[in-house]
């Protein structure tokens, strides 16, 4: 319990600098309209992309088992993120067609 109160003290710049980056993202995407989610969203997902390929070039110089896994299972969890935000962006484009009109 000491050490932990201790890194608390140590680090409560960044504990606060976090704390209040959260709250600041919470707010800021709350008041995104849905017209500019989707580019907002392409955005998010070519960054990921480029995450994912550091933590490959990561991994492949790791050197422990636990470093590997913990690596493999960013770059797993890394791509399911791109992958469902592809397939959010996908529908959301699809709310934007025209839709065809049909012969009666």
């Amino acid at each position: 319990m000491e050490n932990i109160l201790a890194f608390i003290l140590e680090h409560k710049e960044t504990i606060f600098i976090i704390i209040l980056s959260t709250f600041l993202g919470i707010e800021v995407i709350s008041n995104v309209p849905a017209i500019l989610h989707t580019p907002l969203m392409s955005g998010a997902n070519a960054i990921h992309g480029v995450v994912i390929i550091g933590a490959i070039i990561v991994m492949g110089h790791a050197t422990t088992t636990s470093s590997i896994i913990l690596g493999f299972l960013a770059v797993v969890l890394g791509t399911l993120n791109v992958v469902g935000g592809f397939v959010v962006t996908d529908k959301m484009l699809d709310m934007f067609k025209k839709k065809p009109k049909t012969k009666k």
